[in-house]
């Protein structure tokens, strides 16, 4: 049986879980907090693999005018801004704590289409988006010993997630695949130059794993893991309706904030659990607001 025939939901599941330790690995256990050379390796990577793949012709790219890729510039600094806050927060914040504030971003993106549409939502849909952000706001006040920088971090990340998931809703011009071949492009650059001015450049000479086969495996396991879940993403959301890409990400996160306890250090208080689970419940009731819709 080919189980990423059969299943892709499954495999992304695994995949993202794999990822997200991976870099949780690399960003906390081994402590390599230089956000600009760790993204730029990632996107680097990411960028050689896509046009690699897409010259063995196993992914489709597509190729797309000048037009269109300056079109989609104010996106891909919404990527950066969003894979540097993620890998920021991720470096400070336990896994279950980063996917309860990255869910916000669902709030970010309910508010802004919803001021630019102008549309009455639900009551269950608005009151899904509050339990994300209530539950929130309460890990936050609950933990103070994560900020301000984590939390700092994990409001840039969401916010440009969101952002971004707007833009790509009312952009339609480009492939998923290509809209990832210009936000690896411009994010190579924005971050080679930005290396020197933040000291990562010079700061990672000290960096006492820097000739440790763990760091280097890890950083290749983390490119290429993350590069295979934006594939398997892509894959999902041709296979699946947006309902079910939905659920596959909702069980990953939940699998990944479930394990993580026993593979990372956690400290859970009651109160805080109880926040993560109502998270997770507001998103759920978000994904069976959207299965409603669609009918």
């Amino acid at each position: 049986m080919n189980l990423a025939r059969d299943n892709p939901g499954l495999v992304f599941c695994i995949f993202f879980v794999a990822s997200c330790f991976t870099n949780k690995y690399v960003l906390s256990v081994l402590r390599f907090t230089y956000p600009t050379l760790f993204q730029g390796w990632q996107s680097f990577s990411g960028a050689v693999l896509l046009w690699v793949t897409g010259r063995l012709g196993w992914v489709e790219i597509n190729g797309f005018p000048r037009s269109a890729a300056v079109s989609w510039l104010p996106a891909t600094v919404l990527f950066l801004g969003n894979i540097y806050g993620g890998s920021k927060a991720l470096s400070i914040l336990p896994i279950p704590f980063f996917f309860v504030l990255q869910s916000v971003s669902e709030v970010v993106f309910f508010l802004i289409i919803r001021f630019i549409q102008r549309e009455i939502s639900s009551w269950i849909k608005t009151f899904s988006k509050s339990l994300m952000l209530m539950s929130a706001i309460t890990l936050v006040l609950q933990n103070p010993q994560f900020g301000p920088d984590g939390y700092i971090w994990a409001v840039i990340h969401f916010c440009c997630v969101g952002s971004y998931r707007v833009f790509q809703k009312k952009s339609s011009h480009l492939s998923d695949l290509d809209q990832q071949l210009i936000n690896y492009m411009v994010s190579i650059l924005l971050l080679a130059f930005a290396a020197h001015p933040t000291g990562d450049l010079f700061g990672v000479l000290e960096f006492p794993y820097l000739m440790s086969y763990k760091f280097h495996s890890g950083c290749i396991a983390s490119a290429i893991l993350g590069f295979s879940v934006v594939l398997l993403s892509v894959k999902i959301r041709s296979a699946l309706s947006l309902v079910q890409c939905a659920v596959w990400v909702l069980l990953a996160k939940i699998l990944a904030s479930s394990l993580s306890i026993f593979v990372f250090s956690t400290e859970l208080r009651p109160l805080t659990s109880c926040c993560i689970l109502m998270n997770f419940v507001g998103e759920a009731l978000s994904i069976y607001c959207n299965k409603v819709q669609e009918r």
